[in-house]
């Protein structure tokens, strides 16, 4: 199974909707992986699956306010599709890490 590491300006609609799903009442201490990177950077994400990707979703005040933000209106929340085709393509490029 592949593991990408993703940052909160990374994130596509379809990441969105699996953290909401998976957190719909945010995430709390537990829920939170520390990791040290290749640059042996500590790094502090929380996890959502697809059938085939681990996403790693790196932690900041920014990605629970992104949460937020979804969740109280998702149908005016839409990336548009320019910008969603470049963050695919980021998420595609960034490491990958196996635990």
């Amino acid at each position: 199974m592949k593991r990408v590491i993703v940052n909160y300006e990374k994130l596509t609609t379809d990441i969105l909707d699996l953290l909401v799903e998976k957190y719909p009442d945010g995430y709390d201490y537990d829920d939170i992986t520390t990791f040290k990177n290749a640059k042996g950077e500590t790094i502090k994400a929380i996890e959502v699956k697809t059938e085939d990707t681990i996403y790693l979703v790196k932690v900041s005040l920014k990605l629970e306010q992104t949460m937020e933000d979804y969740i109280e209106d998702e149908d005016s929340f839409k990336l548009d599709d320019d910008m969603e085709s470049d963050n695919i393509e980021m998420i595609e490029q960034d490491e990958e890490y196996d635990f």
